[in-house]
């Protein structure tokens, strides 16, 4: 069972984000928080596999809460819950290692998907929210892009098929069986290629994989996504 904290200052927002959650019988939310201040509180309290926060929230931040929660219960992965009118706020979350961005208003089996992902160690990051977080980014897109390739270049075959796969959405436990390889190999590939890219978690490699056109528009991520 997949246990999820869900903050977010708005109670219709949370009660239809729970109502989505619900369908899934892997998935129970086992707390939900009104701010971020809560939201770090029961966290600690109920240590779930995953927590969802807003991106503005009073008290605390998601942002803010983002940051704590990474550094003091390292084993949670925190999604944050945006708009496309928050963009301001991208390149913090990235930078304090949240495992993800979902839509506010994105496809329901994207949310589940993504809880799932990132409950077994993916990147919640689907094509559509990477389009904007590389937008966001700045910078020219096609010099982005060239740039992305340049660095991916030293990459071996298989290094590339890595991934390509985990940008795409894809777990740990679901490249290796796309690749016929053993869980461990590809854990061995995603730590080594974040080493030699100076990248520090899946998401930033995410990104940096939709940027060199690794993953098409139209790729897939876990079953259901």
């Amino acid at each position: 069972m997949i246990r999820v904290l869900l903050a977010d200052d708005e109670a219709m927002i949370r009660a239809g984000v729970r109502a989505i959650l619900a369908t899934d019988p892997g998935i129970e939310v086992v707390a939900e928080a009104g701010d971020g201040r809560e939201a770090v509180g029961l966290a600690h309290r109920h240590r779930p596999d995953v927590v969802l926060l807003d991106v503005r929230m009073p008290r605390l931040d998601g942002l803010a809460a983002a940051e704590e929660l990474r550094a003091t219960l390292p084993g949670t992965a925190v999604v944050m819950l945006t708009t496309f009118s928050e963009d301001d706020y991208i390149a913090r979350a990235l930078g304090c290692g949240v495992g993800g961005f979902l839509l506010k208003s994105g496809d329901p089996r994207e949310l589940i998907a993504g809880v799932r992902a990132v409950a077994a160690g993916g990147a919640a990051l689907s094509p559509t929210v990477a389009r904007r977080v590389i937008d966001t980014l700045g910078g020219e897109r096609l010099s982005r892009a060239a740039g992305a390739r340049s660095r991916l270049e030293p990459l071996t075959g298989r290094e590339r098929e890595v991934v390509a796969l985990l940008g795409a959405g894809l777990s740990n436990q679901e490249i290796a069986g796309r690749l016929h390889v053993v869980e461990g190999t590809v854990k061995a590939h995603v730590s080594a290629v974040l080493g030699r890219l100076g990248l520090r978690n899946r998401v930033q490699l995410a990104i940096l994989a939709h940027e060199a056109g690794l993953v098409p528009d139209d790729a897939q991520g876990p079953p259901g996504a």
